[in-house]
């Protein structure tokens, strides 16, 4: 089964960077569809940016000239660069995967199991 196993969260002051990786354990990486999306405490999940197979990507407005994502379909991997983080980007950070599957346009939709963001002083 195809997994996503997200890494590179933790604890930083605001201000500070942070990169997340998500290595996907699927050589079809680069037909996929991939983004992040991140849920804080009390909150609904959102997304937060996303990049087509053809690498065209768009962040969330809230992010937009802090955070830059990216993949390498080589290694099969997402990126999340975050810089200047501030303490409202506090939340567990989710890598996803949409892939079609058949003709009709069928997809297989996976997320990862998150990883934690801490932005404080």
């Amino acid at each position: 089964q195809v997994q996503l196993v997200e890494s590179g969260g933790g604890f930083v002051e605001p201000g500070g960077s942070l990169r997340l990786s998500c290595a996907a354990s699927r050589r079809t990486f680069s037909g996929d569809y991939m983004a992040w999306y991140r849920q804080a405490p009390g909150k609904e999940r959102e997304l937060v940016a996303a990049i087509t197979s053809g690498g065209s990507s768009n962040v969330a407005g809230s992010v937009k000239g802090r955070f830059t994502i990216s993949r390498d379909n080589a290694q099969s991997t997402l990126y999340l660069q975050m810089n200047f983080l501030k303490p409202e980007d506090t939340a567990v950070y989710y890598c996803y995967s949409r892939k079609v599957v058949n003709v009709e346009g069928a997809t297989v939709e996976i997320w990862g199991q998150g990883t934690s963001v801490t932005v404080s002083s």
